[in-house]
């Protein structure tokens, strides 16, 4: 009986493992695709049936991809404007979440409720009135227009608050009868102890405004202001696309997504998992 339920057990094991595995394949299988491509040429590319591997390895592509556009000016543009918005969300909605969490007001579960409910308005409304107030403060195709309208999240401070409910107020009890003021309970005792969610905050933001292509795409209008994924529709023609640079472009793009997924990931999902509970 105990062989029986063993063999039973091992089969069911067996099964299990093998639709993970098939689904992680799901999951991994178009980014792999993506890279194998970018190692093609195009007429490879284009042949039927597709292949998985290339017959011989391209390594131009990269150099041809750099080559055909002002990519060097694109990251750039990029990653200052996914740096500052992560920056300016990690200030602005940690101050924010310690308000609603810690501090007393008039009014402020109602003002919280109100905070919540932007959540529910899709951005696409929001564009318009949005990109009017740019136009009249004069911030079109301008840094100020990628970035500051990033500076706030009512996500990222919804997060933080949360977390911030299940930290033990005895600990900013004791820091206020040494003396401490507010902003150093802030500073010295709730954002030491928020890491995992700080880098959550982080990691969601940094990854949206280094992949956002609709709102760059409406306030831009220089190539010298253009992101990364503005510049990769540059191999997108109207008759058509030169796959093979734009995949070589695509794989450069996720690049800084790695790495700050694999410098981070112990606090990410730290993060994700604490992020809800409360005391």
């Amino acid at each position: 009986m105990n062989g029986s339920l063993k063999y039973k057990h091992t089969i069911k094991s067996i099964f299990l493992h093998l639709i993970v595995y098939f689904g992680a394949f799901l999951t991994v299988a178009p980014f792999l695709w993506m890279v194998l491509t970018s190692f093609k040429g195009l007429n490879e590319i284009l042949t039927y049936p597709p292949t998985w591997l290339p017959k011989s390895f391209k390594f131009e592509n990269y150099a041809n991809a750099f080559q055909a556009a002002s990519f060097g000016r694109f990251y750039f543009n990029t990653l200052l404007v996914a740096l500052l918005c992560t920056l300016g969300q990690l200030v602005t909605c940690s101050t924010a979440a310690f308000a609603f969490a810690r501090l007393k007001f008039w009014g402020r579960d109602f003002l919280f409720l109100i905070f919540l409910g932007t959540m529910m308005i899709p951005g696409q409304v929001t564009m318009i009135p949005t990109f009017i107030i740019l136009y009249r403060l004069g911030w079109i195709d301008t840094y100020a227009a990628l970035i500051v309208p990033g500076l706030a999240s009512a996500f990222g401070t919804f997060l933080l608050r949360q977390f911030f409910l299940a930290i033990p107020r005895d600990l900013e009890d004791a820091a206020y009868i040494d003396g401490c003021s507010r902003f150093g309970v802030l500073w010295r005792i709730i954002l030491p102890l928020s890491k995992p969610a700080l880098a959550t905050l982080a990691i969601f933001t940094f990854m949206y405004f280094f992949n956002d292509f609709l709102w760059p795409l409406i306030v831009v209008n220089s190539e010298q202001m253009r992101t990364v994924q503005l510049g990769l529709a540059i191999f997108r023609d109207r008759y058509i696309t030169q796959w093979d640079l734009l995949m070589a472009g695509s794989v450069t793009s996720t690049l800084p997504l790695l790495i700050v997924f694999f410098f981070a990931q112990k606090y990410f999902i730290k993060g994700i998992t604490l992020s809800g509970l409360k005391d």
